[in-house]
């Protein structure tokens, strides 16, 4: 967490150009595509996590939190949690 709006501006407008550490951007780049279209990630997205430096067990935890975090925007979604009734 950090309370620099400037950094957070950053990392919202565009983590790749974001003051982050190549490893956070690798990461990020790995969960984005997680996220759009997870059919597309491979071998070779683990292999850039691991030459990151993240280990088997970084790569499942990044993988479990990014679905987990997905999964229940989807199911938020659908029953309009946090929306206005019409």
């Amino acid at each position: 967490m950090t309370l620099d709006d400037e950094f957070v501006a950053a990392i919202r407008k565009d983590f790749r150009t974001a003051p982050i550490t190549a490893q956070d951007r690798v990461m990020l780049e790995y969960v984005e595509t997680l996220t759009k279209d997870a059919t597309r990630l491979g071998r070779e997205d683990q292999e850039k996590l691991r030459a990151a430096g993240f280990d088997e067990r970084g790569i499942l935890q990044i993988t479990l939190i990014a679905s987990w975090f997905n999964y229940i925007n989807r199911v938020a979604d659908a029953l309009g949690v946090g929306t206005t009734p019409t």
